[in-house]
């Protein structure tokens, strides 16, 4: 298991189309590439303001948590979160990398960072 700082051994996926299961769906956000079981640390001071889950219907790696912080909003998905509200300083654990290996077995894991207005994250990394 490796621990990350967030906007550490990264691997960016450009938003635009993703295809899964013969599926098409649009990318919304970037990707960051760790092993599941990775903890995840805090990359400033922020505040959790809530669940969020990236999919409709339940599985093992459908959660993750909303945060504010440096006036960004952005969601955190496929991550298991020690709590979902209150803050956190920069370098405090967030959560754990859930399961990916187990819904979707040879992706490459990742925590999926999504902005709040579904804008491009990328110049923030």
């Amino acid at each position: 298991m490796n621990n990350i700082l967030f906007m550490v051994n990264m691997r960016c996926y450009h938003l635009g189309e993703d295809v899964r299961d013969g599926v098409k769906r649009k990318h919304k956000g970037l990707d960051i590439v760790c092993n599941d079981g990775s903890t995840i640390y805090a990359p400033f001071d922020v505040k959790l303001n809530g669940k969020a889950v990236p999919y409709k219907k339940n599985n093992a790696i459908n959660d993750g948590v909303t945060m504010k912080g440096e006036g960004l909003c952005f969601k955190l998905f496929y991550v298991k979160p020690d709590k979902y509200s209150g803050s956190l300083k920069k370098g405090q654990k967030i959560g754990t990398l859930l399961p990916m290996q187990k819904v979707y077995p040879g992706i490459t894991s990742h925590v999926h960072v999504q902005m709040c207005d579904e804008s491009n994250p990328t110049k923030y990394f």
